[in-house]
């Protein structure tokens, strides 16, 4: 595999429920956002921008091993990831991602408990403005973040992406929704 200090590869990975962006450092993992999302070149800038380092088209073994665990998830044989992260953001974003790294698949977690497990109950709203600035989904599993009151709220990938996120990790959590559907 290619080795440049000063760059980031940057790919694009196929998964079942749309293209997605991937890049990685020599570190990890930096970013993996679905392509046809609103503001995905902005992240893109972003990320080269927080590690002072230029895009370049190609693999390394961390995007290998991507492309590898995410078609394992997606035909439900691999339940945790084992890849390593290079987070690009503020140290209270890098708290928030980390806490939900935490939440063990086919679970979920409100946005009120993510806060008071980060040990201020009041910072929800910046608990969730650190969730939805996530630059690697699926990975870094900001889609098991529901309201307090069991509804599916905002994902930057869609709602109709977070349910079937959810639903691949917890087939009652299909019943659930059809249920809510019909109300």
């Amino acid at each position: 595999m290619p080795h440049f200090d000063n760059s980031i590869f940057i790919t694009e990975i196929k998964t079942p429920i749309g293209d997605m962006v991937a890049c990685a450092t020599d570190q990890g993992i930096c970013l993996l956002e679905f392509k046809e999302r609103n503001n995905v070149a902005k992240q893109i800038s972003r990320v080269s921008a927080y590690f002072k380092k230029e895009m370049i088209p190609g693999h390394n073994t961390s995007l290998l091993k991507l492309q590898e665990q995410l078609d394992l998830y997606f035909n439900k044989e691999l339940e945790e990831f084992n890849l390593p992260l290079d987070q690009a953001g503020t140290d209270f974003q890098k708290s928030v991602w980390n806490a939900l790294l935490e939440i063990p698949f086919g679970n979920t977690i409100s946005y009120l408990e993510l806060s008071k497990k980060l040990g201020d109950p009041k910072a929800i709203r910046a608990v969730a403005n650190a969730n939805a600035a996530n630059k690697i989904a699926i990975l870094i599993p900001c889609h098991r973040v529901i309201g307090s009151d069991g509804s599916l709220t905002g994902y930057a990938g869609g709602l109709w992406r977070k349910k079937h996120l959810l639903n691949l990790e917890d087939q009652r959590l299909d019943k659930q929704l059809s249920l809510m559907d019909n109300l």
